[in-house]
């Protein structure tokens, strides 16, 4: 208890939860989400035929889970481009991922020491953006706790639950990539956050929403820094759902433990298009392999 005392723990969370996003961790998200989409296959091929199309994927992987919280909760949803600046610096990531000479952006901010602080930086904002969104869906319906699990876990989620339409702008259909049916790490880490928001903010468990932010940053933190590093797809939580999975659902145990989203056969025999840049060659394995993290 001494110990806990000396770490002023509430006075930590407290400063913490006032620390504004914008625009350090929001640059972080920004660059984090578009790098993903560039390692989507096809997603450089895009920009160059149709850049509007590449640019308007890119928006949806920033701002995809302000969108669709605000669609559920019967908003415009183009009501978050209002913010100029957000939407600039989201746009001038987006260009110099993709256009910038020699793609020295790009490996910049993929050198595995530095991707390992954005993505740290990252989890931080989609923490805070859970708790907003329960916080909202909360003022929004007093006693609606799925409506306030459901609008967190959007917004902590909202990019991969929205993949297949992104695809489509993309020229890309691939249902078997489905969210739902397939969950990555973020998606059920985002869907527990969303519970456990939702009952805080219901007085269901006694702590503070500033400590409970605290507390579930370090965790995604944690875990997201480690499975980058790894290069790992694999999730904390498979152990634990096998047995209940097995229990409640008489699921196969110990099953479907490892996520194969989008690990749809690629045509490895197929030459290589001339059109492809160096930069796309180099990243093909790792390509096949990375998952989108939103």
């Amino acid at each position: 208890m001494d110990v806990l005392g000396s770490l002023n723990l509430g006075d930590i969370a407290q400063t913490f939860s006032k620390m504004g996003m914008f625009p350090v961790f929001d640059l972080a998200y920004y660059i984090v989400s578009i790098l993903y989409l560039k390692y989507e296959p096809g997603s450089v091929e895009v920009s160059r035929r149709s850049p509007v199309a590449s640019w308007l994927s890119a928006m949806l992987y920033c701002f995809g889970s302000y969108i669709l919280a605000d669609v559920l909760l019967g908003g415009s949803p183009l009501d978050y481009f209002q913010y100029n600046s957000h939407v600039l610096l989201a746009s001038a990531v987006w260009y110099l991922l993709f256009f910038c000479p020699l793609n020295l952006f790009y490996k910049c901010v993929a050198f595995l020491p530095v991707k390992l602080v954005l993505v740290a930086l990252k989890e931080v904002v989609r923490a805070r953006k859970i708790a907003a969104g329960v916080h909202h869906a909360f003022h929004a319906y007093h006693h609606g706790f799925f409506i306030m699990v459901i609008v967190g876990y959007v917004k902590g989620s909202g990019v991969a639950l929205i993949s297949n339409f992104e695809q489509l702008l993309r020229g890309v259909w691939r249902p078997d990539t489905n969210e739902i049916m397939n969950m990555s790490f973020p998606t059920k880490a985002s869907l527990y956050g969303a519970i456990l928001f939702t009952l805080q903010e219901t007085a269901w468990i006694p702590i503070a929403k500033s400590t409970l932010i605290l507390l579930f940053t370090l965790f995604m933190i944690t875990c997201k820094v480690v499975m980058t590093a790894r290069h790992s797809h694999g999730s904390p939580f498979s152990l634990i759902e096998s047995w209940v999975c097995h229990l409640l659902f008489g699921s196969p145990l110990g099953g479907a433990v490892e996520d194969h989203h989008g690990a749809a056969p690629a045509a490895p025999a197929a030459p290589s298009s001339p059109a492809k840049s160096k930069e796309e060659l180099s990243e093909g394995t790792r390509k096949r392999k990375v998952k989108k993290a939103e």
